[in-house]
């Protein structure tokens, strides 16, 4: 097993009833990595997740965390918020943290030092005894996430952390996920929001009916989807291009262009300095994860 990955899923399936929730799924999660799953809707994220945190036995398959097959006690090594959040809304906030915090392992002592840290880190001291159901959705999730983080897991699993988060406090949870993958834990999060996976993710697993339509690291996986297309700015008039490149976009003095298979970035712009064009920016245009993620899951579909 490779001691840079902390968590591998090998062919594992499941179903429920007569519907297969995951099919023959396999990826590595490297050590301090941010890993993103993506799908639509009934895709079996989820699922994996649930399984993955020991929620749910995978029907077939293996899943390894640290090397050794995955197991009942691994779970006090995660942190889990899943999208349906779970705390009860009938206990205080501090009470419930505390006691969170001590099924995962930690003692009373322990427990109380890791939520005076996060309380005031996050600015929230004065919710320590008001209730769960006293919150707002944005304040709930915050509490959420501390629940989630305060034993200082291993593996943070994030299910859609962002939803129902003002875009201020989106970004403190975002600083947050770096400055935990930073400190050496691992980020596994799943989400619709494919520019925070752009933003934030080295490596993504894209997931469709079950199966694994596409993985690897986001920037090799931008690559491998280019369309030799180019974007440059120029001064004076539009310049004449050479034969079969095909212009995209043309406004502002700027030219999107669409290049024919034998000729490069490099050709273009040697062709463009001998024409005399004044060049002022120059650069390959590559897909965004959300232009792939709706090919992708648009040609599986078909298949």
């Amino acid at each position: 097993m490779d001691s840079g990955v902390l968590l591998s899923l090998q062919n594992v399936g499941k179903s429920f009833d007569k519907v297969r929730a995951l099919d023959g799924v396999s990826f590595a999660v490297p050590r301090q990595s941010i890993y993103g799953i993506l799908g639509p809707n009934g895709a079996g994220k989820t699922t994996a997740l649930r399984i993955i945190t020991t929620i749910l036995k995978p029907d077939q398959g293996q899943v390894y965390f640290n090397g050794e097959p995955l197991q009942d006690r691994h779970a006090s090594l995660m942190g889990y918020m899943p999208e349906e959040r779970g705390l009860y809304k009938k206990m205080m906030v501090g009470e419930q943290l505390i006691y969170l915090a001590r099924l995962k392992g930690l003692n009373a002592q322990q427990a109380k030092k890791q939520l005076s840290f996060w309380l005031e880190k996050f600015d929230i001291k004065n919710w320590y005894n008001k209730k769960v159901e006293d919150l707002s959705k944005g304040m709930a999730q915050k509490v959420q996430f501390i629940a989630t983080i305060l034993h200082q897991p291993q593996l943070i699993i994030l299910d859609e952390p962002f939803s129902g988060l003002d875009p201020i406090n989106t970004r403190l949870i975002e600083e947050e996920i770096r400055s935990l993958s930073q400190q050496g834990a691992t980020i596994l999060f799943s989400t619709h929001r494919m520019e925070q996976v752009e933003e934030f993710c080295e490596h993504i697993l894209l997931i469709n009916k079950g199966r694994v339509i596409l993985s690897g690291k986001v920037s090799e996986i931008r690559q491998r989807f280019k369309r030799n297309e180019y974007s440059f700015h120029y001064e004076g008039q539009r310049p004449d291009l050479p034969e079969k490149v095909n212009i995209v976009r043309d406004e502002n003095h700027e030219l999107v262009v669409k290049l024919p298979p034998q000729l490069s970035g490099n050709d273009l712009l040697r062709e463009l300095i001998a024409r005399n064009v004044h060049i002022t920016a120059f650069a390959e245009l590559l897909p965004s994860l959300n232009e792939i993620f709706i090919s992708q899951v648009a040609a599986s579909a078909h298949e």
